[in-house]
């Protein structure tokens, strides 16, 4: 069992009791919560007679189904405004901050909470919303919920759970240029599985994890749910403190270094044990891209797709199962594969630096004919920092449509979907059957950068060569 670890010093830290069931009661730090999973979490409440114990603890916003060409209220979708409605009230209730549309401060859950400095190294998180991992990227423990143990955190700060193993995935060497966060997560999935994680919570670590900046981290952490793991973590340094610092959240002059110094104690000791490990090299790492219904089914641009004798006899039945979704042909490059919709946005890059990368492909080149392209940041302050840079000048000249903030075509809960069979390059973190709103709509994920090589080219490409040009 491991030990020593910053996962099993957290989790000590918050135990409140150990259960006759053998499960943790956890004290929760931090309770993030949106429209989606809340209404009746709170109905729930009212039921059993409940309040919520601590609601400095919990901070609300709204991302799903806010519609990202007009904000305007009321929203053209009933079921959408009532969502939010009903969050809105529900917060004025019960004294919850709420971060709404205008506030300058909404956006993706996962987005605003570390860009305030809500989301600190030692905490306990915890979200409505599986991609809460995110925040493991601070030397958090986070994890998503669902709507009964919402109302759970919201009456007691606290949730019943069994603790997990811990993995070290250790990553050698530093990423190559055009090649990102999202493609080293995309291939550790791809070699581990989208089962690989199952029972476990993924540490992150080695001299390529060390180099990646804290919105590069969040990346990584944010998909270690597609791999199973419930939670997915680096450990703090440097970088997680520079990032943090002057943020409106985080501590300020003598508790600011009081709080380095007990951050720095929560690494991972040299003698930490480890429940298992496995080791990549970054260096060897080349822009990925799915193919496939899982976020498991990647491969390197310039691979074809894997044929029935290279896939494993128990991904077998998937494999086959994807190819005829997909309708691509066993062994076919991945290049060259033409697309309909790109988008660039979600939790998992929406950020600033990933419009950035975006932006770098787009300048001076233009969306191809036929190619609907938009970017949709993560934030309304990220949309403010982008605007400050002119990136959103760089997009529009390009031909891509520059939006609102919120969860946008990662999730058929808003009005940005696929229609049919369209083909969309996407940015976001599921390629699953009818995830993007069309039941027989297709995704292939891949970095922001990549997102927009396919735009302005209008098929899969590989990046490099545009980066190079």
């Amino acid at each position: 069992m491991s030990a020593g670890t910053l996962y099993d010093k957290v989790w000590d830290l918050h135990t409140v009791a150990e259960l006759p069931g053998g499960s943790t009661q956890l004290f929760i730090g931090l309770h993030l919560i949106h429209e989606v999973t809340t209404p009746q979490a709170f109905d729930g409440l009212r039921d059993l007679g409940l309040g919520v114990r601590h609601p400095e603890r919990t901070v609300g916003t709204v991302d799903h189904i806010v519609p990202t060409t007009s904000q305007a209220r009321p929203f053209a979708d009933p079921l959408a405004e009532a969502m939010l409605a009903a969050l809105e009230r529900n917060c004025a209730e019960y004294g919850i901050t709420l971060h709404g549309l205008g506030s300058g401060r909404q956006g993706i859950v996962h987005v605003i909470a570390p860009e305030l400095g809500l989301t600190q190294p030692g905490m306990t998180v915890a979200c409505g919303d599986s991609h809460t991992s995110t925040h493991g990227a601070f030397g958090a423990i986070a994890f998503g919920i669902g709507t009964s143990q919402v109302r759970d955190v919201l009456a007691s700060q606290s949730l019943a759970l069994g603790k997990l193993k811990v993995r070290r995935i250790w990553v050698e060497g530093r990423l190559p240029k055009g090649v990102y966060a999202k493609d080293l997560v995309l291939h550790i999935i791809r070699i581990l599985g989208v089962k690989g994680g199952v029972g476990y919570a993924y540490e992150f670590a080695g001299p390529a994890i060390d180099a990646l900046s804290m919105e590069e981290r969040m990346t990584l952490c944010n998909m270690a749910i597609e791999g199973g793991a419930r939670c997915g973590y680096v450990n703090p340094d440097a970088t997680t403190f520079t990032y943090l610092k002057g943020r409106p959240a985080a501590p300020v002059g003598e508790a600011w270094e009081r709080a380095m110094r007990w951050w720095s104690t929560l690494a991972s000791g040299a003698d930490a044990v480890f429940d298992d490990e496995v080791r990549f090299d970054a260096s060897a790492l080349s822009p990925t891209v799915t193919w496939g219904i899982t976020p498991g089914q990647g491969i390197g641009v310039d691979e074809t797709v894997p044929t029935p004798e290279q896939i494993e006899p128990n991904e077998r039945p998937i494999a086959e199962e994807a190819y005829r979704y997909m309708d691509l042909v066993p062994g076919a490059p991945i290049a060259g594969l033409p697309v309909d919709v790109c988008f660039i946005g979600s939790c998992t890059n929406g950020r600033l630096s990933d419009l950035q990368a975006a932006a770098v492909v787009a300048r001076g080149r233009h969306v191809a004919p036929g190619i609907r392209a938009f970017v949709v940041p993560g934030s309304e302050q990220v949309a403010a920092a982008a605007e400050a840079e002119g990136l959103d000048a760089v997009f529009k000249a390009a031909g891509f449509e520059w939006r609102e903030p919120g969860c946008s075509m990662c999730l058929a809960m808003n009005p940005d979907r696929l229609e049919g069979r369209q083909i969309s390059a996407s940015s976001s973190n599921r390629n699953f059957k009818g995830r993007q709103g069309s039941v027989s709509g297709r995704t292939l994920l891949m970095s922001p950068a990549m997102v927009a090589a396919a735009a302005v080219t209008g098929h899969v490409s590989d990046v490099r060569t545009l980066l190079a040009s």
